[in-house]
């Protein structure tokens, strides 16, 4: 039995209406001892507990202790939903029905990233439904905001099972022809939030994709791709990130084109840190999943200081990672890439689970 509790995480002033409302915190709790904690504030995800395989309960997910710290400039989007498009869009422009459509350009003033400067990572979510198993949170993002058209409704519904999944499904709505790629932007590490990089290093990791889209230096996909077979991107197998991460030194920030079942909820990625024993499968509807190994976080070796997390952990330069699933990067810029043209008539759906397990010693297919 799934309980929920509620309570007040903060207060902001709602970045669309100017008027300093309550941000409420609700948390999920199964009878296998794991938790999750969402917030209304980006309809984000502010914890994740599970324990481990001595039964050990840790949060396995980076985030702030306050409203406050999720809303520092220097927050990478822990925990919150990203839209209405997810990643980059090369230079904050694209054609949509014969129509130039400018949209807000935050990343190095040419591209966009993430939605823009006020994305929904940055906005008020309303309470549909807190009740039985799960949360459902809903955003209702203007016509022309962030250079979009259309006014789109989205909703983000969080379940929590008793087999230790955590259910997100994301579903959105519009009034006129727009684009949508939304995600989730947790980071991970599985030793605990702040484990560090040499407990995120400990990690293997397998994600089912035999290609990723080719990009440029600004991460800006070419409309090319590349074959992993035989590189340091072949995921195919689990392998240790440490080992990896020794060769390409500036990490993994990539899309990796998974390999669905004919379009429906497929495991497409799974993660492991044998010394706590702790396992994560993530199955998804949505055709690429990019794999960020936190590189653009503080590097302390450059005397970058740590960012100030949860319960006073220091967060660093590839001591977590991300697996958001969505449709590829600068979508609507490449017609051979899946696309995320949104019309009046149809709706927007984006499953993903997240599924969180313990193996013990020595059982050699955990790796």
């Amino acid at each position: 039995m799934v309980r929920i509790v509620e309570d007040v995480f903060g207060t902001a002033v709602n970045p669309l209406t100017e008027q300093t409302e309550q941000i409420k915190r609700f948390t999920l709790t199964n009878s296998m001892e794991m938790s999750v904690q969402i917030c209304t504030l980006g309809a984000t995800v502010t914890s994740i507990k599970v324990p481990d395989a001595s039964g050990q309960i840790d949060d396995i997910v980076l985030g702030y202790d306050d409203v406050a710290g999720y809303q520092t400039a220097t927050n990478p989007y822990f925990g919150a939903t990203i839209g209405r498009v997810c990643n980059r869009i090369a230079n904050g422009h694209f054609m949509l029905n014969g129509q130039d459509i400018q949209v807000s350009r935050n990343f190095n003033n040419r591209h966009q990233l993430h939605g823009g400067f006020l994305g929904f990572d940055k906005m008020h979510w309303q309470v549909l439904e807190a009740n039985g198993d799960g949360v459902t949170l809903q955003h209702c993002s203007p016509a022309g905001h962030e250079g979009y058209p259309g006014q789109v409704t989205a909703t983000v519904k969080y379940t929590l099972t008793e087999d230790n999944c955590l259910h997100v499904s994301m579903q959105a709505k519009t009034t006129k022809t727009t684009v949508v790629n939304m995600t989730n932007h947790s980071y991970f590490n599985l030793a605990g939030h702040g484990a560090g990089k040499e407990a995120m290093l400990d990690h293997s990791i397998m994600i089912k994709a035999d290609q990723i889209t080719e990009t440029d230096s600004d991460s800006i996909p070419t409309g090319g791709f590349i074959n992993v077979a035989g590189t340091l991107f072949d995921l195919n197998e689990p392998v240790q990130l440490g080992e990896r991460l020794q060769q390409l030194l500036n990490g993994y920030d990539d899309n990796y084109c998974v390999k669905l079942n004919d379009n429906n909820i497929t495991t497409i990625a799974r993660a492991y840190h044998q010394k706590s024993g702790r396992w994560l499968e993530i199955a998804s509807n949505q055709p690429g999943v990019q794999f960020y190994t936190s590189n653009y976080m503080p590097d302390v070796n450059k005397g970058e200081m740590p960012l100030k997390g949860k319960a006073g952990a220091k967060y660093v330069r590839q001591g977590s990672f991300c697996l958001e699933t969505q449709k590829y990067p600068d979508a609507v810029n490449h017609s051979n890439f899946p696309s995320i043209i949104l019309n009046p008539n149809e709706q927007y759906n984006h499953d993903v689970i997240y599924k969180f397990g313990i193996c013990r010693s020595g059982n050699s297919s955990c790796i």
